[in-house]
């Protein structure tokens, strides 16, 4: 069912870099691709790498205003400063490294709008949080906003649906369409009252004509596998069948995993693959297969190269060895990383029974909540 896929990449994705003391290292687009291209995955004739290439300046305003823009640009040219309150420093080349992550972004969504490919991939992509006229959370500009604009106005597509899965709430990319009722945006998080950015709470469901529209899924810390899998059951694949939707676009945030500096969830790289599956599911089943990946969180740099790598061979329904391959493994020692022998996790969150249970019954509630708050704005 996978069809033709394409790849969007280019190494110049690494100059997205804010210093090497910034928790946000582009070294994991290199070990991401590098594991790909190792296991073989490109060897599959319906699959293509495909260059990317800067946004325009026209394509930036389809959400960014021209004022913050210009002030990207300036502050790029400095090479010092913050585009936001601290997480977001204004690194020399910034901009042009901002914007070939949205053109990357825009390349995969219309190719798969275009129809030449079902599926395609842009792990450099994912940056949720930035605001139309500000960066926040290591995010200059919302490739996923710009990208859902410009497809829905040069190929008219009607109806978008994004699920986030990152550990942070998807706060940029849902405001953008608030009160659209052609974008729905679905966002399971790690909750806002313990990490950023204090947003994504279920009342936070839309307004005019785009109520019901925005859903999200705040879970609690610790949640692990099979209760986030029961979290992802039990409001995705419901949704997806209502909307309906055109194109799906997955961000695919892996600041999730166990051993994620930065966020308090648990779970394993088994997570990732059965989040995958059943997202290729339902694209083939809704939106006939049209599905654009992008990546988005994910700080422990091998964890992320593995689980992205994981995905990418779900969406591909392509098997993967046990033991991901040598050369991989040094490259990932060359960058100061201890890589994994085995593709899956070796180890796994240490949680007592007691504490899955409180947890588990946690996410139930969010989820009961859910069913009770936003269901009958949209069934």
């Amino acid at each position: 069912m996978a069809g033709r896929v394409a790849l969007v990449f280019s190494r110049e994705f690494a100059a997205y870099s804010f210093g090497p003391f910034h928790p946000l290292r582009p070294e994991r687009q290199i070990l991401t691709y590098e594991l790909i291209r190792e296991l073989k995955l490109l060897g599959n004739a319906n699959i293509s790498v495909l260059e990317p290439r800067m946004a325009e300046i026209d394509e930036l305003k389809l959400f960014h205003t021209q004022e913050y823009i210009d002030i990207v640009r300036e502050k790029s040219e400095l090479g010092y400063g913050y585009l936001d309150y601290g997480d977001t420093p204004a690194a020399k080349g910034i901009f042009e490294a901002s914007a070939l992550r949205v053109g990357a972004t825009i390349i995969a969504a219309e190719s798969v709008a275009k129809g030449e490919f079902t599926h395609a991939f842009n792990f450099s992509g994912g940056l949720h949080h930035a605001r139309s006229s500000s960066a926040a959370g290591f995010c200059v500009f919302n490739d996923i906003v710009v990208a859902i604009k410009y497809i829905k106005r040069n190929f008219g597509v009607r109806k978008v649906a994004v699920v986030d899965i990152d550990a942070h709430h998807a706060d940029g990319t849902q405001y953008a369409f608030y009160d659209d009722p052609t974008v729905l945006t679905i966002s399971l998080h790690e909750n806002g009252r313990y990490l950023y950015p204090g947003t994504g709470f279920i009342d936070e469901y839309g307004s005019g004509p785009g109520i019901g529209y925005s859903v999200n899924v705040p879970l609690p810390p610790g949640t692990f596998d099979e209760a986030y899998l029961y979290a992802f059951n039990e409001v995705v694949p419901p949704l997806i069948e209502f909307f309906q939707p055109d194109i799906i676009i997955q961000q695919f945030g892996v600041d999730t995993h166990h051993t994620d500096p930065l966020t308090h969830f648990a779970l394993t790289t088994k997570t990732y693959e059965k989040v995958a599956g059943k997202m290729h599911e339902l694209a083939h089943k809704y939106s006939d297969g049209r599905l654009v990946v992008v990546g988005g969180g994910g700080y422990n740099l091998e964890a992320t190269a593995r689980s992205w790598t994981i995905a990418f061979a779900t969406f591909l329904e392509s098997e993967l060895p046990e033991e991901t391959p040598e050369d991989w493994r040094k490259l990932c020692e060359e960058y100061g990383v201890k890589p994994s022998k085995r593709l899956h996790d070796m180890e796994k969150p240490q949680l007592t029974e007691v504490e899955k249970k409180k947890i588990f019954d946690k996410v139930k509630e969010v989820i009961e909540e859910i069913h009770k708050t936003i269901w009958p704005l949209l069934f």
